[in-house]
C-alpha cells in the first residue's frame, strides 16, 4: 500500500490537530480521532448524530498505547486479553481510574477496547502514539460503510462539506461483521460477530 503509507504522515497530523479521519476495518470504514480531544470526539458524534451516551470504543496497536487501562487488571484477565489480541475482538474493561474520559466511554463504567491486527490500523495507531477512537462511518442507525464508494455516498449526504473527515486509502479486513464485544470480567459475549 504505497498510496496509504505515504499518507500516513498527513493522517497522524490531522489527528494531533484535531482532526476526524476516515479509514478501513476489520469489517467496515471507520472514523478515527484522538481520544483525549474533547472537540475531535464531539466532532464525530456529531458526523455520526450519535447519543453520546452510548460511549465510543478505542482501538490501539499495542498493550502499552493502553497501559494505565491494563495495569488493574489481574494476570488471570491479561492472558484473556493476550489470547485474543491482536485480533478482531472488542473487549469491555473497567475503568476505575477514569483514564479514558467520559466523553468517551458515555455512561458506562467501561471501555470498549481493541488491539487492531489490521495492517493500515495498526499503523496509523502506532504513527500517532497512542489509542484511537474508532466507530463506524455512518449515521447513528443506518448500515455502516462497508467500501470506500460507500464512505463517500454518505459524506456526500453531509450538507457541511468542512465536516468531512480525512480519507485514509485501503481495504477492509474481509471481515463480515463488525467486531466481537466481549464483557472482559465476565467473559460473555455482548455483541456476536
Amino acid at each position: 500500500m504505497p498510496d496509504t503509507t505515504s499518507r500516513l504522515p498527513q493522517a497522524v497530523k490531522i489527528l494531533h490537530e484535531g482532526g476526524v479521519i476516515a479509514c478501513p476495518t476489520e469489517a467496515v470504514w471507520g472514523l478515527s480521532c484522538d481520544p483525549f480531544n474533547p472537540m475531535a470526539v464531539q466532532r464525530i458524534l456529531d458526523l455520526k448524530q450519535r447519543d453520546p451516551s452510548k460511549g465510543l470504543l478505542l482501538v490501539a496497536a499495542n498493550e502499552q498505547a493502553i497501559a494505565p487501562l491494563l495495569a488493574h487488571l489481574a494476570p488471570v484477565l491479561l492472558e484473556r486479553l493476550r489470547a485474543h489480541w491482536p485480533g478482531p475482538f472488542t473487549f469491555l474493561i473497567p475503568d476505575p481510574q477514569n483514564w479514558v474520559p467520559p466523553y468517551v466511554k458515555g455512561n458506562h463504567p467501561h471501555v470498549a477496547v481493541r488491539i487492531s491486527a489490521h495492517p493500515l490500523v495498526h499503523r496509523l495507531c502506532e504513527a500517532f502514539g497512542g489509542p484511537l477512537v474508532s466507530t463506524s462511518a455512518n449515521q447513528q442507525g443506518a448500515p455502516p460503510a462497508r467500501s470506500e464508494t460507500d464512505l463517500r455516498n454518505w459524506l456526500n449526504t453531509l450538507e457541511n462539506t468542512a465536516d468531512r473527515p480525512h480519507i485514509l486509502p485501503g481495504s477492509t479486513g474481509g471481515q463480515t461483521n463488525p467486531t466481537r464485544i466481549i464483557d472482559l470480567m465476565s467473559g460473555e459475549t455482548v455483541r456476536p460477530d
